[in-house]
């Protein structure tokens, strides 16, 4: 496993981190709280150094199973979490996107609360857990840099989401120098990804990228195909049956990204976001202990050729070869500006 420094905050992250947003939830699969231990556990021993967590999952739960990791294995481990919805007072609905507050006073609340959970008194990477550009005001970016200046975080950045797209975020948080961004992006979904790429570059900032859902909910790991039954509760199954149903005629042509013995679609999809130098760290989805295997050794699988980049490029530009409709469009990203960001970046058309 090699590492990347997150942004130029001294920190360092193993280039495929852990999600946890898979401990302390039912959302990809339900495991027992032991099992979800031992995966963190597991993943250390392959040699992923970074984990990823937020508050609202589980509803701290999974800062608190993190948090037993933490005690025993502190020295080996990078950690971030995010703060910004609140569940202290919104009970969790399905998979419903939670009331967001973003003032001073609950983020300093937040913080300490996520501290006590993790049981540590600082944390190496602090996120904003899906801010709107507005809640990016003076006051909260002041935080930010005091929570930095008292080393209660080492690195701070936004976490952009669920959704694909907030443009306008990324975009904010790259300005201000934020060490990190993290959002949607992989092989099938380059939109947003390539913008940040080119904005990191045109800048010549030194904020890091973190890509994540690499395999794009279970199609560059060939784990959901259109025949699959995703589970009630799945995540996954948020996806229009279109994307799946055209995702694997997709698939079919990046075949030439696979190496017989020495590189996996899945561990291709993985390799392809590394080959961004922008890019610090990619966190997928663990489901097993057979996904850490693969996907953790994924740096470690020749790494993609010029021609090879080159052909994915001209595969995206012309939908893979695929003429109909794959269910999700540009209209379907999210903004928080009335898609004026979208609209810079030529995602979608002006509503003139």
């Amino acid at each position: 496993m090699q590492h990347r420094e997150l942004g130029n905050s001294g920190i360092e992250v193993s280039e495929v981190g852990f999600g946890a947003w898979v401990v302390g939830t039912d959302w990809w699969g339900d495991r027992d709280e032991d099992d979800a231990i031992e995966m963190v556990e597991y993943a250390l021993d392959q040699g992923v150094t970074y984990f990823d967590t937020g508050d609202v999952y589980g509803h701290g739960r999974s800062e608190e199973l993190l948090g037993e990791v933490l005690a025993e294995h502190g020295d080996e481990m990078t950690v971030a979490t995010k703060v910004g919805y609140d569940f202290y007072n919104n009970p969790q609905a399905g998979h419903g996107e939670l009331p967001k507050e973003m003032n001073v006073a609950y983020l300093r609340d937040a913080v300490e609360g996520s501290l006590d959970r993790l049981g540590t008194d600082h944390v190496d990477y602090l996120q904003l857990h899906n801010p709107n550009v507005d809640e990016l005001t003076p006051d909260v970016l002041e935080l930010l840099d005091e929570l930095r200046e008292d080393g209660t975080a080492d690195a701070i950045g936004v976490a952009l989401g669920p959704s694909i797209g907030w443009l306008a975020e990324g975009e904010a948080a790259i300005e201000e120098a934020f060490d990190g961004v993290q959002y949607v992006g992989n092989v099938l979904e380059q939109d947003v990804h390539n913008h940040f790429v080119d904005y990191v570059r045109e800048r010549d900032a030194d904020t890091s990228l973190i890509p994540r859902v690499p395999h794009s909910s279970g199609l560059l790991n060939e784990q959901v195909t259109p025949e699959t039954e995703l589970g009630e509760g799945d995540h996954r199954g948020f996806r229009p049956d279109e994307w799946y149903e055209t995702g694997w005629e997709k698939i079919e042509e990046l075949r030439f990204l696979e190496r017989d013995g020495d590189r996996t679609m899945g561990q291709a999809a993985i390799q392809w976001l590394l080959s961004f130098d922008e890019v610090a760290s990619v966190t997928p989805t663990f489901r097993s202990k057979a996904d850490i295997d693969e996907w953790a050794a994924a740096p470690d699988t020749p790494a993609l050729s010029g021609e090879e980049k080159k052909r994915v490029a001209d595969l995206y530009a012309d939908n893979f070869g695929v003429d109909r409709f794959d269910g999700m469009s540009h209209e379907d990203y999210r903004t928080s500006v009335d898609g004026e960001d979208l609209q810079d970046a030529g995602l979608i058309g002006s509503a003139d």
